[in-house]
């Protein structure tokens, strides 16, 4: 199994590229860029759809033979605003220019051509869970918005001293309409900087117990099992998912020692 928690491999350029291969699994690519104001970026998906999201910052954004014009609207994926997101199909390509410091998200997973370009503007906003477990998501593209394949992607903001992913849960088997198979990242960001997360990564039988204190920029995977994170008092968690399988449909299990917070929070 590949290492779960992933560093960024410098400060500039492509500094996350994690794909099917080198994750040791067989469904979500994720990768990321930090661009300068007039460096700029190209790829073709081959037979893979993706879902650029434009983290912080601004940039010309041309795919799938339509010109987008310039993206992007908050300078710090703090100030809460919704991102600026594309949907580019398999068998097509894009193209990003840097108009100002830019951070570049780049969700991938396998296309079916079921799917058009398109800019995503209906993207929501939900405030989940209660007391420290309060966290607010943007939903760019979860299962009730038709604009992928195979895609999910949502993006979540956790305020310091909350948990999220919370109370535990797992989508790790293939058994529609109980629980789906899908694999996830989650793309770190802390404010202030300097600060530091935490997120477990484990299983009901103990095969898999890992515990890691995420950094800014650091990506964990999540292959199987249980995922909580934890944001420290003093430093707002975000976080950016990225999941698919088999089936575009996100059905979990709350673990069993842990599933009484969820009926009292709900009564």
């Amino acid at each position: 199994m590949a290492d779960l928690l992933v560093k960024p491999n410098g400060t500039h350029g492509k500094v996350h590229d994690i794909t099917p291969e080198n994750a040791g699994w067989g469904y979500v690519g994720f990768s990321l860029y930090r661009l300068a104001p007039g460096e700029s970026v190209a790829e073709a998906t081959g037979e893979r759809e993706a879902i650029l999201v434009i983290v912080e910052g601004k940039a010309r954004i041309a795919a799938g033979g339509e010109d987008f014009g310039e993206m992007g609207s908050r300078m710090s994926v703090f100030e809460r605003t919704k991102p600026h997101c594309v949907y580019v199909p398999n068998a097509s390509d894009w193209r990003a220019e840097a108009t100002t410091p830019c951070t570049l998200a780049v969700c991938s997973a396998p296309g079916k051509g079921g799917h058009p370009v398109r800019r995503i503007e209906d993207i929501g906003f939900e405030e989940r869970g209660t007391g420290a477990n309060t966290r607010y998501i943007h939903p760019i593209a979860m299962e009730d918005s038709d604009v992928a394949d195979s895609l999910l992607v949502t993006e979540v903001f956790t305020p310091a001293g909350n948990w999220s992913s919370y109370p535990p849960h797992r989508h790790d088997e293939d058994a529609f309409p109980e629980i789906t198979y899908l694999e996830e990242t989650y793309y770190h960001r802390l404010d202030p900087a300097q600060g530091f997360g935490f997120q477990r990564v484990f299983t009901e039988d103990g095969t898999l117990d890992e515990t890691m204190a995420v950094a800014d920029g650091d990506v964990v995977l999540v292959p199987k099992g249980h995922h909580p994170c934890g944001a420290p008092h003093g430093y707002e968690m975000y976080y950016l998912n990225v999941m698919a399988g088999p089936l575009r449909k996100w059905r979990f299990k709350t673990h069993p020692d842990h599933e009484w917070i969820v009926r009292r929070d709900a009564g």
